[in-house]
């Protein structure tokens, strides 16, 4: 087959102790997952969830041993970080019900969903789509991802992320308003999903504002720590 120009490489991840990597499809996230974020952005209640999507090639693949540099992204003043546990799906389906969708998880990651805030406030005040302060370059980091039958249970693990070495977010997975199995029978009824997904299931409380030349590390219990530095 031709093309009238050449194709990117596909959109990857690597798999802590394999030398194949995980090839990306889609990217989804999910929005509010933890009352206190929800609180904490003006919202209450268990709310139905929902979710917004970033493009396959926003990731940012980060080497655990040193930091990654990230650049600070244009038309923002306002860049948030959001640290959060990242499923890979291995098997698609839909309509999965929550008590079968661990047959569909690959194994899991740690995430950031780096945020234009000041952009994504002022969509939402205008009634318009908010893809702008979501799905821009570099702004979906992931560490390796770590097979299911190595990652242990993880429904109570703690999820954090320091700022320069100071704590901005500490909560565990324990705190989803939806669980990972929830989430992923929510997204199957209205997404056919793929082998190659990813699923951002959402920030605790904390989330706050980045600048140029800063530390930004985090991590989920079992899961591989991420380190990257704002530039």
């Amino acid at each position: 087959m031709s093309y009238v120009f050449h194709p990117p490489a596909p959109v990857s991840v690597p798999v802590l102790g394999r030398t194949e990597r995980f090839p990306v499809h889609r990217i989804y996230c999910v929005g509010r997952n933890y009352e206190a974020h929800a609180r904490e952005m003006g919202f209450t209640g268990r709310e139905p969830p929902f979710f917004f999507l970033k493009p396959a090639d926003a990731l940012v693949v980060v080497d655990g041993r040193m930091p990654t540099l990230v650049p600070y992204p244009s038309l923002t003043d306002d860049l948030h970080h959001e640290i959060e546990c990242v499923v890979a799906i291995g098997r698609g389906g839909r309509d999965i019900a929550a008590t079968e969708a661990a047959q569909h998880i690959f194994g899991y990651a740690v995430g950031i969903d780096l945020t234009r805030r000041d952009l994504q406030a002022s969509m939402k005040q205008q009634g318009r789509p908010w893809c702008i302060g979501k799905a821009f370059d570099h702004s979906a980091p992931i560490g390796p991802i770590t097979e299911l039958s190595q990652a242990g249970d993880l429904s109570q693990a703690g999820i954090w992320l320091k700022v320069n070495g100071s704590d901005r977010q500490r909560s565990d997975l324990g705190q989803l308003i939806w669980s990972v199995g929830e989430v992923i029978e929510h997204l199957s009824r209205a997404w056919e999903l793929q082998p190659g997904d990813l699923i951002y299931t959402g920030t605790p409380e904390g989330v706050g504002s980045l600048v140029r030349g800063d530390l930004v590390t985090g991590g989920v219990q079992g899961l591989v720590d991420i380190s990257l530095k704002i530039g």
